[in-house]
């Protein structure tokens, strides 16, 4: 993964990182229960934004790699990865 990328991945995870310790600090101080649940989906929503980015930067490195690769075994593997992250998502 390029630096510059990889950089922004973390930095995307730091700020989640630090909206999770809010929403930790509104369970504390027994903020309203709804305000806590919007919290949470924006932190999901967040988490699936770095997901989407980093899937989409496997798409373009790694799967396009092997599906112009010769290894036929590789290509079956790497599609194989990927229908299992789609059956995943779809288990929430």
């Amino acid at each position: 993964m390029a630096e510059e990328y990889k950089q922004g991945i973390v930095n995307r995870l730091k700020s989640i990182e630090g909206h999770v310790r809010g929403v930790q600090r509104m369970v504390d101080q027994d903020e309203y229960c709804i305000d806590i649940i919007n919290q949470n989906l924006a932190v999901q929503r967040a988490l699936e934004k770095v997901n989407r980015l980093i899937l989409e930067r496997h798409l373009q490195t790694c799967v396009n790699t092997a599906i112009q690769g010769d290894d036929p075994a590789e290509r079956e593997r790497i599609i194989a990865e990927i229908l299992n992250v789609f059956e995943a998502t779809t288990k929430m």
